[in-house]
């Protein structure tokens, strides 16, 4: 059997990929292969392919967490480094599409169903506007989809908007900023709205407490520390983490006008559940002064990654005829 097409979700961390045997046919054998097991992308899709018992792949098309600007990829939270040319000769591949991983997962978002959404809070969205995509995982990813007029197809943005400037808002997150300053020098929203800012946020607290808590290295940890535990200084970094998103996805839906709804990707706030909806996150949302009305009505809602809507995105990419590597 000759398979149409392989598509992959390629992250800081793991690497999910499924083939369809038709464009628009169902996503087959969907994997998740964590990235540190391979030395290169080309032996993690082919082990993949040995999995799965396939032939080779006339075309793919690969979303990657990283800029996507030239021929060679240096990803940012990991180490792989490849060209694009190398890796579609190197699996044989007649087309091969790599577009950042929120641009994929932006051009799934018209395709998601309420099946695997929940909203938090805002009003109706507005048809024909602006949609924001904000999501922290390995890394913070950041995109949207805008809708030129009379078009109902939406153009995908293709950005590194996890990389803004981190703004205070209480005393206690310029204290915590000026710790990670003292650190990176430049403080971008993905230094604390990320797994590793998770991780960044808890020390941070650590040490502004007189180094109460423990050490720890993972995301999980810490919201395991805080579900499992009800560790004050855990869910004092979980808090800080939700209210810093807060506040970076009012700004993304005020510069891009997203009264069409925000949507919340990434792997770390679809597994906070339910406890998400309670925390800051809305009211810093909201918390924009004279526009708080404005951002009131915008609804958002959580993207269940279960449904690998990344990889679908990454179909779309092909088939909206983007060029080959």
């Amino acid at each position: 059997m000759q398979i149409s097409r392989l598509l992959a979700d390629i992250g800081g961390t793991n690497i999910r990929l499924a083939w369809q045997a038709v464009p628009g046919g169902t996503l087959n054998d969907i994997r998740v292969q964590p990235c540190g097991d391979y030395p290169t992308l080309t032996a993690a899709v082919q082990d993949y392919l040995a999995q799965v018992q396939v032939p080779e792949p006339r075309e793919a098309a690969f979303g990657i967490a990283n800029p996507v600007t030239g021929d060679a990829i240096h990803m940012t939270n990991h180490h792989w480094s490849f060209s694009q040319r190398a890796v579609r000769d190197a699996l044989g591949l007649q087309r091969l599409v790599f577009v950042n991983d929120f641009t994929a997962l932006a051009l799934a978002l018209p395709r998601l169903t309420s099946e695997h959404l929940r909203p938090v809070g805002g009003g109706e969205a507005v048809a024909g506007s602006a949609v924001a995509l904000i999501g922290p995982g390995t890394g913070l990813g950041v995109s949207g989809l805008v809708f030129p007029p009379g078009s109902e197809e939406g153009v995908p943005i293709a950005g590194e908007g996890g990389h803004v400037s981190l703004a205070a808002h209480t005393q206690k997150e310029f204290d915590v900023i000026t710790l990670l300053h003292q650190r990176y020098g430049h403080v971008s929203a993905e230094r604390a709205v990320s797994g590793a800012g998770l991780v960044e946020l808890y020390h941070a607290l650590r040490q502004l407490d007189g180094q109460e808590g423990r050490e720890v290295s993972e995301a999980a940890q810490v919201t395991g520390l805080a579900f499992e535990q009800h560790d004050a200084l855990a869910l004092q970094a979980l808090e800080m983490f939700c209210g810093f998103l807060g506040s970076v996805a009012g700004d993304l839906a005020l510069t891009l006008g997203a009264k069409g709804g925000v949507y919340l990707g990434g792997g770390i706030v679809p597994r906070l559940g339910t406890w998400f909806d309670q925390s800051s996150f809305r009211a810093r949302f909201e918390a924009k002064g004279r526009f708080k009305a404005y951002l009131a009505s915008i609804p958002c809602w959580v993207v269940d990654p279960g449904g690998a809507p990344a990889l679908y995105g990454a179909a779309c990419a092909l088939d909206s005829g983007r060029p080959s590597a």
